[in-house]
């Protein structure tokens, strides 16, 4: 078995589920940092055209609040992460933007997604030691997408209204639109 056979998708029902906040960082919990890494990595391995840029550990079906996001989203070759344990988006600013988004958790599927553009963020590392950030653009835009992840939040869930906001990859790796009774049938809005 792979590590990217821990990785569950929609429409599994955990997905939906709030994950529990971290009181203490506890060697099972640098574990499930360590799966988490090793799923990421080795799903896109096996995807020519995109790069795992985050994950949160519920997609690993572990329910705790943990996700990782990736140190340099322009450089394949680097499969380095940073750690945030309990993250909290604490402000949103800017204005809202669409823009794609994918999840490993939703095979095939892509949406245009209104973001905010600019959020601050408040987590711990893996030793416990609390960090601050400051996102812009992209980054924003995946904190956002992996915090929705520990409240239980899918990306599709912001676009069940809006039938023309779904897209699928390409064999060459553009995005083309994906009728919305392809998506449905595909199981990602069920509970």
């Amino acid at each position: 078995m792979s590590a990217k056979d821990n990785l569950i998708a929609l429409p599994n029902g955990r997905l939906r589920q709030k994950s529990r906040r971290l009181p203490v960082i506890t060697p099972e919990a640098l574990g499930v940092i360590k799966e988490m890494i090793e799923a990421t990595v080795d799903w896109e391995e096996s995807r020519e055209h995109e790069v795992g840029v985050a994950l949160a550990a519920i997609q690993i079906d572990k329910p705790y609040r943990i996700i990782i996001v990736r140190n340099d989203f322009e450089n394949k070759a680097d499969k380095s992460f940073s750690v945030f344990i309990n993250p909290e988006i604490v402000k949103t600013e800017g204005e809202l933007k669409e823009d794609y988004e994918g999840c490993l958790s939703v095979s095939d599927v892509y949406g245009k997604v209104p973001r905010y553009d600019k959020v601050r963020v408040r987590a711990l590392d893996e030793t416990g030691k609390l960090v601050r950030v400051k996102a812009e653009g992209f980054l924003a835009r995946i904190f956002q997408h992996e915090v929705d992840h520990t409240n239980g939040i899918m990306f599709v869930d912001h676009l069940k209204n809006h039938k023309d906001a779904f897209y699928k990859l390409t064999d060459d790796g553009k995005l083309e639109p994906l009728a919305y009774e392809e998506v449905e049938k595909s199981g990602v809005f069920e509970d």
